[in-house]
């Protein structure tokens, strides 16, 4: 079966389990695993920031950028399409105790404009807008990315407003890749950074806050309220410095097999897809006639897996363990049912 389902559904390589078997491990509740503290210290240098902390999910170091970025009352302004307003389960209204503002930007990306026609009139029966978080790349924006130039300006932006700035970079890895931007640049921009290491590159878990030494210190001991201070840690961080080292390299393949899938797409009546939003790994298409859960069956039966996305959408996600072969079943299957 191919699994196009997502790029979290990879299973460790020898290598990777290998590196695992290997960590130097100790206690990180007491700050003495060597191998996360290392690798922590190796993340942040790597987006220029300051500090990092490893946590089991993206959601908690999205969870815990808010937690230290916000007070409660507050707002927090995204993208209609972003995965703190779509897939964490209202979690900042929990935790933080602030409000989702969600905005329509294009693909799932914001700009300046729209982060200031968010602005409240700073009435007291008003929520205080204190927060921005960007995604880079969209998931349902269809794995588009930001520009050098789009964060710069939007960084301007929330300066100019005196609002903090999110990154949510779960995939950041793949727009490293399609757009060329050192790493060190988000660090620029950004106040915290969510980088996922099981999205893409591979690692069966974890995901890392970037921030200044304060916000670590802050998000740390919010961890441990969340249930998500761990012990001998370092064999998790082993298995994510393995995937950085190993996997990271080969998203430009995950990337090119995305776009033939597109293209062999674009070929089928019924189905419609913007080719110019395949950018990344990610590929969203429409289903015409709406049958979503009938294509998805049909795709099943030919050996095909992939997810539903709503509004008659599918969704397919290229990672490194779909070979050229894999892409060659895929076409074929979307070209017998739809061709």
């Amino acid at each position: 079966m191919i699994d196009l389902r997502s790029d979290t559904v990879t299973s460790p390589t020898t290598g990777m389990l290998k590196a695992m078997t290997d960590a130097n491990v100790g206690d990180d509740v007491f700050g003495e695993d060597p191998t996360v503290n290392a690798f922590q210290e190796k993340i942040a240098a790597m987006f220029g920031m300051e500090a990092g902390l490893f946590v089991p999910s993206g959601v908690m170091s999205n969870q815990l950028a808010l937690k230290v970025l916000t007070n409660p009352g507050e707002e927090v302004i995204i993208d209609h399409k972003g995965h703190i307003f779509n897939y964490e389960t209202s979690a900042a209204s929990l935790i933080s105790g602030v409000q989702i503002h969600p905005v329509e930007g294009t693909k799932g990306k914001l700009n300046p404009d729209l982060i200031q026609s968010a602005m409240r009139g700073g009435n007291d029966w008003e929520p205080l807008p204190s927060v921005v978080v960007v995604e880079n790349t969209t998931n349902k924006g269809g794995g588009t990315c930001y520009s050098k130039e789009e964060l710069a300006r939007i960084k301007q932006k929330a300066d100019e407003l005196d609002l903090g700035l999110h990154l949510d970079g779960a995939r950041i890895w793949n727009a490293i890749v399609a757009t060329g931007i050192d790493p060190d640049f988000f660090g620029t921009v950004a106040d915290t950074i969510t980088v996922s290491f099981s999205k893409g590159l591979g690692a069966p878990v974890g995901s890392m806050l970037l921030s200044s030494n304060k916000n670590i210190t802050k998000a740390r001991r919010f961890r441990k309220m969340l249930g998500g201070g761990m012990r001998q840690v370092g064999i998790l961080a082993a298995a994510a410095d393995y995937a950085v080292e190993n996997h990271f390299s080969l998203l430009k393949e995950d990337h090119r097999r995305a776009k033939e899938l597109a293209h062999a797409i674009n070929e089928c009546e019924g189905l419609t897809i913007d080719l110019e939003s395949v950018e990344s790994n990610i590929i969203i298409f429409k289903v015409d006639n709406g049958e979503v859960d009938s294509a998805l069956t049909q795709l099943e039966d030919q050996g095909v897996r992939m997810v539903p996305f709503g509004s008659g959408n599918i969704r397919a996600t290229m990672h490194f363990q779909v070979t050229d072969a894999d892409l060659k079943i895929a076409q074929k299957a979307i070209k017998h049912i739809f061709g």
